[in-house]
């Protein structure tokens, strides 16, 4: 995944970290079912080894999720998710001290609860649509927001994928979202078009084509592409060959 803006600041745990154009953000999943089975990292000595070498090859943030949102994938529950969290994510923290983490949970406890395990931005899919809790949680520990766009739920995405305007419907999104953030307080927030959630590979190039569009609301983007099938399938790729 690649932050893709210029220069840009986030208030992290009371200091200000610049990034100096894009950056890459590297991925760790403490799943059984992620769609890409060589990220599965259910163990600590793995996720020890994954969080090196994205480190090592350059990775600027390290997300760490516990959910697949793979299509038609089911929530594990909130009790599972942390279960997998807690499993690694305390040594990640302790064994990577300067490492920018963030954490890929739409659910206001776990982002709560991994927030005072060391966690520095936390990454919702669902834009606080999952949990009505999550902007106030936000506002009130003080962390950037990464917020995404998705219609609906992973187990139901791809049904949702009718657009009238795409580009304007994903922007007057994001419009509300900001305003309801600025509102609770929150200024640092990441903005994710969520390439492939509830979009058809037409519609995400469509998409990637028009990323300026997204620019008037001065907010850094989240552009996840890698190993998706609009990559893949596009070069005739084994997934697991893919970029």
């Amino acid at each position: 995944m690649n932050a893709a803006m210029k220069k840009f600041t986030l208030n992290i745990r009371g200091k200000l970290h610049q990034f100096d154009g894009p950056c890459v953000m590297g991925i760790i999943n403490i799943t059984p079912d992620s769609y890409f089975a060589e990220s599965r990292t259910f163990s600590q000595d793995a996720a020890l080894e994954r969080c090196n070498d994205l480190v090592s090859e350059g990775a600027a943030i390290i997300d760490v999720g516990a959910v697949s949102t793979r299509p038609g994938s089911e929530y594990p529950g909130r009790d599972e998710e942390l279960s997998r969290l807690l499993s690694v994510f305390p040594l990640l923290r302790r064994e990577f001290p300067d490492t920018v983490f963030s954490i890929d949970t739409s659910n206001a406890e776990v982002a709560s609860r991994l927030l005072d395990e060391g966690a520095d931005i936390i990454n919702d899919i669902s834009g606080g649509e999952h949990d009505e809790k999550m902007f106030n949680l936000i506002a009130e520990r003080k962390c950037p927001y990464i917020m995404m766009h998705m219609r609906g739920w992973p187990k139901d995405m791809q049904s949702l994928t009718r657009y009238d305007d795409l580009v304007s419907e994903i922007s007057s999104y994001f419009s509300e979202k900001i305003e309801k953030l600025h509102q609770t307080g929150v200024s640092d927030i990441i903005l994710d078009p969520g390439f492939g959630f509830s979009k058809t590979t037409e519609q995400n190039y469509f998409l990637l084509d028009r990323l300026q569009s997204f620019s008037f609301h001065n907010k850094p983007l989240l552009v996840g592409i890698s190993r998706k099938s609009m990559v893949f399938r596009a070069l005739t790729l084994a997934v697991s060959k893919s970029p």
